[in-house]
Formats: structure tokens, C-alpha cells, sequence
């Protein structure tokens, strides 16, 4: 069974930066991509970053430029560094994976609150 557990969300001020980390357990493939998602308050859950096998990120365009996601599959971590944050960055973020047999798993979230 894979389990992931993020941290690393809080409170910060409009153009701060936070680094959320996400780790995982179990038989997460290193063969599938790892992302974050967010959910801001009465939308959708949209995505945020995700990055390839073999490290290739790929952003949203709100969101590119200012976010860089990385992955250590030794690990099974994936983590979000951003910065130049807005308060329409605010959401629950979450991080995704897959395992072995190409079904994904999502963490439990953690809150990102843009404060101006």
C-alpha cells in the first residue's frame, strides 16, 4: 500500500516563499510521473506541476516561473518550491503518485494560505 504524507504549507505573506514536501512509502513506481495538485475554496482540484520519470517538469501556466518541482526517487519524494507567492495561490495542495501497477494515490494535503 502506498501512503504519501506532505508538509510544508502555512501561512506567508504575499511574495513569499515556501517549500512543500511531499514523502512517500510503499511500491511507488519511479516509471510514472509525480505532481501536485491544489484546491482553493468552491473549485476545482486543478494541477500544479508535474514532473516525468525521468525529471522533466511540466506547469501550470499561474504558476510557471515562480514554482519548480523535483523528485528523488531513491526517496519517493517529490517536493514544490515556490515562491513569489500570491494570495490566489491559496489552496490545499497535494501531492500525487502512482505505483507499480499504475494505480495513483494522493496525500492528505496540506493548506497554503497567501496573506496580503
Amino acid at each position: 500500500q502506498v501512503q504519501l504524507v506532505e508538509s510544508g504549507g502555512g501561512l506567508v505573506l504575499v511574495g513569499g516563499s515556501l517549500r512543500l514536501s511531499c514523502a512517500g512509502s510503499g511500491r511507488i513506481s519511479a516509471s510514472h510521473p509525480m505532481g501536485w495538485y491544489r484546491q482553493a475554496p468552491g473549485k476545482q482540484r486543478e494541477l500544479v506541476a508535474i514532473i516525468s520519470p525521468g525529471g522533466t517538469p511540466t506547469y501550470a501556466a499561474s504558476v510557471k516561473g515562480r514554482f519548480t518541482i523535483s523528485r528523488t526517487d531513491v526517496k519517493n519524494t517529490v517536493t514544490l518550491l515556490m515562491a513569489t507567492l500570491k494570495p490566489e495561490d491559496t489552496a490545499v495542495y497535494y501531492c500525487r503518485a502512482w505505483d507499480i501497477f499504475a494505480k495513483d494515490y494522493w496525500g492528505q494535503g496540506t493548506q497554503v494560505t497567501v496573506s496580503s
